[in-house]
């Protein structure tokens, strides 16, 4: 799991720079919750079926060029909140806003920032990995372990 941590400690690290002291991720607390949700969203046993589910909710959203471009080489094309929303649907949305303490308006755009970033370079090649990224307690030790590191 050494390359997925060290995809997801740039990945988060860049998004936390990006927000402003106190914002949307400062104001989590324990980001050990956003670890499971992202966890949730790519793990093979996750919500969503994996990345491969993922790329197919996206595709199913009318989205499929924008997924594939974070999965494919080249510049990833941005999404709004409200395509995510479209593409993982409202109840994914709340309740992965539910399980981190905020409001879908404050997930959306944390969402719309790291996803891409993070799906593009857990696939350097350009392909979702055939066997995917991983169950979700892989992941989730994974990404736990690599936020409580951050918050020393």
């Amino acid at each position: 799991m050494g390359l997925l941590d060290s995809v997801l400690g740039q990945v988060l690290g860049g998004a936390a720079q990006q927000q402003p002291q106190g914002g949307a991720l400062g104001g989590l607390g324990d980001l050990g919750g956003l670890a499971g949700a992202l966890g949730g969203l790519l793990a093979n046993n996750g919500s969503t079926g994996g990345l491969g589910g993922l790329v197919s909710k996206f595709e199913q959203a009318g989205l499929g060029d924008v997924i594939g471009s974070w999965v494919g080489k080249g510049e990833n094309l941005p999404v709004s909140g409200g395509q995510l929303q479209d593409a993982l649907g409202g109840d994914t949305i709340a309740s992965i806003a539910s399980k981190l303490g905020i409001n879908a308006q404050t997930l959306l755009p944390m969402l719309a920032t790291m996803l891409p970033a993070l799906i593009d370079q857990l696939t350097p090649h350009g392909k979702v990995p055939e066997q995917g990224l991983g169950n979700h307690e892989d992941l989730l030790g994974s990404l736990s372990g690599l936020l409580q590191g951050r918050q020393s």
